[in-house]
């Protein structure tokens, strides 16, 4: 089988979703794979199925836990004997003011957004190098300019970013490393006034959210360009000016 393999973690819902979808659509085989999410991945991966069998399986792994790190990459093999592209996106995203920090918060945002990028970077690496393949980091526009109340988010999301440019370095030159920082292109999950929207709206030169689909058309084209390594690309309308 020719058709090259893409993991994304995190692919049950909202960005990641429309990620392995719209591989999917350009003809990659893919490794779904969720925490917690199990029926809005099945539906997902029962979807792309019908559109093309054999061309989409599902792994469910808590990415915080050290042991599963292997275990994912095992059944990741298991499927198709290889990957050629690893989508680092499952994130976790809340506030944790000043004065309100705790050990559990740190270890789960941190070993969400940068921990487990790491170790499922040099678990999948060798895979990687013969398949010649890349590695793209989904960061944020606020791992550079941080978010208020989001200060643990926003450290993990700047390690990532140099994460991004270590590993590409590391991987050279059979792997590309790549970053993607979003802006605002879905709401929080968690409720936004009306107030605060308008103000996030404004500022951004395109004066409108991005969609779901602006991301993964990037990663895609990072995906595909064999002379890209080491660069994150901002989408955020032009936020990241401001």
């Amino acid at each position: 089988m020719s058709d090259p393999v893409v993991l994304v973690t995190g692919a049950a819902r909202r960005i990641g979703a429309v990620i392995a979808s719209h591989f999917h659509q350009s003809g990659y085989r893919v490794i779904l794979h969720y925490n917690h999410s199990h029926s809005e991945a099945l539906s997902l991966c029962e979807d792309l199925e019908a559109i093309r069998p054999n061309s989409a399986v599902l792994l469910q792994a808590d990415l915080i836990q050290t042991t599963d790190w292997d275990v994912l990459l095992e059944q990741s093999l298991s499927h198709w004997g290889c990957v050629d592209v690893l989508i680092n996106n499952a994130s976790s995203f809340y506030p944790t003011p000043i004065g309100t920090i705790n050990e559990d918060a740190w270890q789960d945002l941190m070993g969400s957004n940068l921990r487990a990028p790491l170790f499922l970077s040099q678990a999948f690496a060798p895979t990687l190098k013969i398949a010649k393949g890349s590695i793209i980091n989904i960061i944020d526009i606020h791992g550079r300019k941080p978010l208020k109340n989001h200060p643990v988010y926003s450290i993990s999301k700047a390690g990532l970013a140099m994460l991004t440019h270590s590993l590409a370095k590391e991987l050279a030159p059979e792997v590309r490393v790549n970053g993607i920082s979003p802006g605002s292109i879905v709401w929080p999950e968690a409720t936004l006034s009306e107030d605060r929207k308008t103000k996030i709206l404004e500022e951004i030169p395109l004066g409108r959210q991005g969609n779901k689909e602006d991301i993964a058309e990037t990663a895609l084209f990072l995906a595909n360009s064999a002379y890209i390594t080491g660069q994150i690309i901002n989408v955020d309308g032009g936020r990241s000016l401001t």
